[in-house]
């Protein structure tokens, strides 16, 4: 596969001690020459999908969020889009998206129509972009560990107001803000702290219409010392959808997850 003029992933530096790491995985569109041409849509259509399936803005709303913050949190950003591979996905059978052809490298749409063939082979993608992606994190969340003593992932996620085909739990409620919980590594004070600083934004919920947060494996379940949120925002908060611009309500999410920062950092006034 060809190489990339910039790297897939950035990790934007906070403040030296900062605990917080922004975690942003679905807000870009950019899919590399040689991995489209594994893609059967046409440009038009692939272009719909990643109006649907991209998190639009995030990485603005992370980057605005940190710029606010008292103590700068370090920002974690994927460049490509999560149809090159996905890396909150298992890559496995661990997976329960893969029943839906979306696990680490998406087969169908959010449509479910086909998105790559069906004997399509996703090991070359998984070693160029899902491994190292996940090796970075991991080193991203031990470096945080080191220099702070504990680590809070904050995963920046949208979602779309209405329930797409994909969707294997989206018969439940659709607040404003989705709180996406574990039970290992989301302790109610940061449950708590995350209602607080969102309640400006209207109603928040926890799990629905999507669950859990992202944690590296390495840490998964054995290190209390990382804490982690999966922040899912209700697209017609803050955006026109599907895929338009953003407006004035991304101004208020930010301020909302700066303060959620400082909360956290023991910042807040």
């Amino acid at each position: 596969m060809e190489a990339l003029a910039d790297p897939p992933f950035t990790l934007i530096p906070g403040a030296a001690d900062a605990p917080v790491l922004l975690h942003v995985p679905h807000a870009a569109r950019t899919v590399p020459r040689a991995v489209r041409g594994g893609i059967v849509l046409d440009d038009a259509a692939l272009a719909r999908e990643s109006d649907h399936i991209v998190d639009a803005h995030t990485d603005t709303l992370a980057a605005r969020a940190a710029a606010t913050a008292r103590r700068t949190p370090w920002q974690f950003v994927n460049r490509l889009s999560r149809l090159v591979v996905d890396p909150e996905r298992f890559p496995d059978e661990r997976e329960e998206m893969r029943r839906v052809g979306m696990g680490a490298v998406y087969t169908r749409t959010t449509g479910q129509l086909p998105l790559r063939a069906a004997d399509f082979d996703d090991g070359p993608l998984l070693d160029r972009y899902f491994h190292p992606y996940a090796q970075a994190m991991t080193e991203a969340v031990r470096e945080r560990l080191d220099a702070a003593g504990r680590v809070v992932i904050l995963d920046v996620h949208s979602y779309p107001t209405h329930r797409l085909p994909y969707e294997l739990h989206g018969d439940g409620p659709r607040p404003p803000v989705c709180l996406g919980t574990d039970p290992f590594h989301t302790p109610p004070a940061l449950l708590d702290r995350a209602e607080s600083a969102f309640a400006r934004c209207g109603t928040t919920g926890r799990n629905s219409p999507f669950a859990g947060t992202y944690v590296p494996l390495e840490f998964y379940g054995v290190e209390p010392r990382v804490t982690a949120l999966m922040v899912e925002i209700r697209r017609d908060l803050y955006m026109t959808e599907p895929g338009g611009p953003a407006g004035p309500g991304l101004d208020v999410l930010a301020d909302a997850f700066a303060d959620l920062v400082d909360s956290l950092t023991g910042q807040s006034s």
